[in-house]
C-alpha cells in the first residue's frame, strides 16, 4: 500500500467511525480532518519511536562485541533520539495534503516544516559534535582545533536554518530573503564580530600550525603561562601553573605575540643555562704542584690534564677543538681547568643530551667578577625533573670551586664582615670558627 491509498484509506475509516457513531452531517466534514491529522501526527511518532528503539538495540550489540568511540559519542549526545525526531514531520507532510486545502491545514503544514528545519538543525549539530569528539582521538588530528572547525560548521548551518525558518513563516523564497539580507550586512558584522574574528584566526591558527591542544604557551600581557585546554571557535582556555584558567578570545594570538614551547618538547632536551660570578683576584695560573693535585681529584681530569701535557711538550697548545677531542679548556688557569672539568661532568651525566649543545663559557666580566655560565640540555624535559637536573649540576659546580681555588660572589653581610674582623685579629683559632673567610684552609696556623 502507497502513501495515497493508505490515506484515503485512513481518512475513510475516520469518516465511517464518525457516521457510525451518529456524528451530524455539518460537524463530520470538520471532525474527519481533525481526527485525521491527529491519527497521522499519532502514527509518526509510534514509528519514529520503534525506529529508535530499533537503532538503540542494534548500536548496543555492536558495543557488546567491539567498543567504538564513535558509538559511545552516538549516545552521549542522543544523535538517535534527535535523528529519529526528522521521522514525524516527513510522515506528517506527506499525508496532510489528503485532509483538506483549508487555511487551517495550510498553517499546519508550515508549522509541521518549521519543526523539521528546527529538528535537523539540532540532529546535524549533534551529529557534528559526535565526529568532532570521534577526531579529536585520532591520532594524526588530535592536535588540531577540531572543535573550531566544528563550530563554524554548526554557525555556518544554523544561519541557514532560521533563514529558511523565516521565509516559511512570512512565505517567501529563501533566495529572495537572502538578497534582502545585504542591508542588514554591518549590523550582521557588528553581531556576529566575535564568531567572525574567531573563525579568521582560527583558520590561520589551523593553516600556520601555531596552537594544539596540550601546548604550553606564554602570553605575559594576558596573565597566561600554561596549558592549552581547549581551542572553540569564540574562546581559548589555558590552564595557568597555578591551575587558574584564562580564556582569550583567538584573534588576540594572532594580533598579538605568544611563546609556545611546543619546540622545546618536540625536541631532544630541555634548556639549561644559568652561572655563577666568581671573583677576579681568584683566577691564576696553574703550577705544576697544583695540576698534579688536581689530578687526584677527578679521574677523566687527570687524563685530560696529563695529555695536555704531553701536547705542550710536543709544541701543541690547542685550547680550542683539540685534535685529540679533549673538551675545551687550558691548564694554564684555574678557570681554565675548572672549564674542562665542567665540560667533562656534563658529558658524563645521565641527564644531560649529548647531541644538543653543550659549553661551559665566561660571559663579560661585571662589578661582581667573571661570569662562568653552564649552557646545556636536560634530555628530561618534565618540569619537575628538569628543575632537580638543573640544581644538582648547580649545586655540585658550586661544591667544586674551592678545589680549584675559585670562589663565588656573594655579597658581604653582618655576619662576614664579623668573621673577617676575628680573623684578621689573630685572635681566633681559623680551625674552629663555623665560617671561615674565603674557605681557609684550617691547616694554617693562626695570625701571621
Amino acid at each position: 500500500m502507497n502513501t495515497n491509498e493508505f490515506a484515503r484509506t485512513l481518512l475513510l475509516g475516520i469518516k465511517n467511525l464518525l457516521s457510525w457513531i451518529g456524528i451530524p452531517r455539518h460537524l463530520l466534514d470538520k471532525l474527519d480532518e481533525i481526527l485525521f491529522l491527529v491519527c497521522i501526527v499519532t502514527i509518526a511518532f509510534v514509528v519514529a519511536a520503534v525506529v529508535h528503539l530499533l537503532l538503540v538495540r542494534a548500536a548496543r550489540k555492536i558495543l557488546k562485541r567491539k567498543h567504538l568511540d564513535f558509538f559511545d559519542s552516538l549516545f552521549r549526545y542522543s544523535v538517535f533520539r534527535k535523528s529519529t525526531a526528522l521521522i514525524p514531520p516527513l510522515i506528517v507532510s506527506a499525508l496532510l495534503p489528503f485532509a483538506t486545502d483549508s487555511a487551517w491545514f495550510t498553517v499546519s503544514e508550515r508549522v509541521t516544516w518549521i519543526y523539521f528545519f528546527i529538528v535537523l538543525m539540532i540532529s546535524v549539530n549533534a551529529i557534528l559534535n559526535t565526529v568532532g569528539d570521534t577526531l579529536k582521538n585520532d591520532g594524526q588530528l588530535k592536535n588540531r582545533p577540531i572543535k573550531g572547525f566544528i563550530q563554524i560548521f554548526q554557525v555556518i548551518f544554523s544561519c541557514v536554518v532560521v533563514i529558511v525558518v523565516v521565509s516559511i513563516l512570512i512565505d517567501k523564497s529563501p533566495v529572495n530573503l537572502i538578497t534582502g539580507l545585504g542591508a542588514f550586512t554591518a549590523v550582521l558584522m557588528l553581531v556576529f564580530k566575535d564568531p567572525i574574528l574567531g573563525l579568521v584566526a582560527g583558520v590561520m591558527i589551523s593553516e600556520n600550525d601555531m596552537l594544539r591542544i596540550g601546548d604550553w604557551i606564554e602570553m605575559p600581557q594576558n596573565g597566561i603561562n600554561g596549558t592549552v585546554t581547549d581551542i572553540s571557535l569564540t574562546v581559548i582556555k589555558v590552564q595557568n601553573f597555578d591551575n587558574t584558567i584564562v580564556t582569550v578570545p583567538p584573534y588576540s594570538l594572532v594580533s598579538g605575540s605568544f611563546v609556545n614551547w611546543r619546540g622545546m618538547s618536540d625536541s631532544g632536551g630541555r634548556r639549561i643555562m644559568r652561572e655563577y660570578a666568581l671573583k677576579l683576584d681568584c683566577i691564576k695560573p696553574c703550577t705544576p704542584e697544583f695540576l698534579e693535585r688536581m689530578k687526584a681529584f677527578d679521574e677523566e681530569l687527570a687524563q685530560f690534564i696529563a695529555e695536555k701535557q704531553r701536547q705542550a711538550a710536543e709544541g701543541k697548545v690547542a685550547n680550542t677543538e683539540n685534535p685529540d677531542g679533549l673538551v675545551n679548556g687550558t691548564i694554564e688557569t684555574n678557570l681554565g681547568l675548572l672549564r674542562a672539568y665542567m665540560a667533562l661532568y656534563l658529558r658524563r651525566h645521565p641527564f644531560v643530551s649529548r647531541d644538543l649543545l653543550l659549553m661551559v663559557r665566561t660571559l663579560p666580566a661585571t662589578e661582581n667578577g667573571l661570569p662562568v655560565q653552564i649552557y646545556c640540555f636536560s634530555s628530561d624535559k618534565n618540569w619537575p625533573s628538569y628543575e632537580s637536573i638543573q640544581a644538582e649540576i648547580m649545586e655540585h659546580f658550586v661544591a667544586v670551586l674551592p678545589a680549584f681555588e675559585l670562589y663565588a660572589f656573594q655579597r658581604t653581610g653582618a655576619r662576614d664582615v664579623l668573621l673577617n674582623g676575628i680573623a684578621a685579629s689573630g685572635k681566633a683559632d681559623l680551625a674552629t670558627m663555623e665560617t671561615a673567610p674565603l674557605h681557609t684552609d684550617p691547616s694554617e696556623k693562626q695570625g701571621t
